[in-house]
């Protein structure tokens, strides 16, 4: 009796210890979607990390776009709060941004900008009210962290412009307004671009995850590190130094992150002007860490901070194709 008591203690303890050490991100298989956006529906702004001028005039565009496509733009109670760099106090960007999770009359949550604070308003977000009615949530650069905060909880989300990006017109931003309107109303995103020469050949399938790099790697350790095994990555940044991106770069391969894809998208990934200091382009230091993985590589990819910033729709599956003259993504809507 003895033995089989010591035996069962023994198996206990090796079934603690595992499930310790599992990721809560591999019991997700299959990513949940949130509905498609109807006429009528309403879309939150929010502003959970840098702070929104009222003056500026992207927010009226921003309007008059979503009223355009038939949908009602709702302003949240601190919206135009403004506490030194951030929109408001963490407290309040906080509370903006527990309240649209937990409100079921909300259809989307549209990020008005990026800057910096995301990651001070997460640790104590409650998604019980959330999972009952989920919604999308869109933007991009800091917002990179509630992307990957809400991969992690086992839903999708959106990596588009926002309202910030509508700062000035220009007519080279017309397919990223128009991948987010095709986005909203569920319809397959489907973008083929010119290939470049540093590009390497291939086909792929996968999960997309990623976002920014700056932010990606800020949160290496932490329960909100994504996991890329079998999956397609997407990393874009904006005005680093050079030896910036190295160090970026080696911080993800030391984590492994470029391992196990299945394939690599790079978006934008501009650098200081007249910055020469270590005599390599970021492509090529991409290339040092991915070169020999045998996996498909898409450099200069229409998304990140630039104007032609295309939606993308992170843990949902996607494909990519990279041939000599053209490199094709796609992912089919809901």
């Amino acid at each position: 009796m003895k033995h089989f008591f010591r035996l069962g203690i023994i198996l206990l303890f090796f079934a603690c210890k595992s499930a310790r050490v599992t990721k809560s991100h591999t019991h997700y298989i299959k990513w949940i979607a949130p509905l498609s956006l109807q006429p009528g529906d309403t879309i939150l702004y929010i502003a959970p990390a840098g702070n929104v001028v009222e003056q500026k005039a992207y927010m009226q565009r921003a309007d008059s776009l979503l009223r355009l496509w038939g949908y009602v733009p709702q302003y949240p109670e601190n919206l135009y709060k403004k506490h030194f760099t951030f929109g408001g106090t963490d407290t309040e960007r906080f509370k903006d941004l527990q309240q649209a999770l937990d409100n079921p009359n909300i259809k989307a949550i549209w990020c008005a900008r990026g800057g910096y604070g995301s990651v001070r308003i997460i640790d104590n977000l409650d998604f019980s009210k959330f999972y009952k009615h989920p919604k999308w949530l869109i933007g991009f650069s800091d917002i990179t962290v509630l992307h990957s905060l809400l991969h992690q909880n086992g839903f999708q989300s959106a990596h588009a412009i926002m309202p910030i990006s509508l700062t000035h017109p220009n007519t080279e931003r017309k397919q990223a307004i128009q991948s987010l309107k095709d986005f909203l109303s569920g319809k397959d995103l489907h973008y083929v671009i010119p290939t470049d020469s540093l590009n390497i050949q291939g086909k792929a399938n996968g999960v997309l995850v990623g976002g920014n790099l700056s932010l990606l790697v800020s949160l290496l350790g932490s329960k909100y590190q994504i996991d890329t095994d079998g999956k397609i990555l997407f990393l874009e940044d904006v005005g680093e130094y050079t030896y910036s991106y190295d160090r970026m770069l080696f911080a993800l391969k030391n984590a492994g992150y470029f391992d196990n894809l299945k394939g690599l998208i790079v978006g934008g990934m501009s650098v200081k002007k007249d910055d020469d200091f270590i005599g390599e382009t970021v492509k090529q230091l991409i290339l040092k860490h991915v070169k020999d993985k045998k996996y498909p590589v898409i450099f200069n990819f229409p998304a990140g901070h630039i104007v032609d910033n295309r939606t993308l729709i992170f843990g949902r599956e996607a494909s990519i194709k990279v041939n000599k003259n053209t490199s094709e993504f796609f992912q089919k809507g809901n």
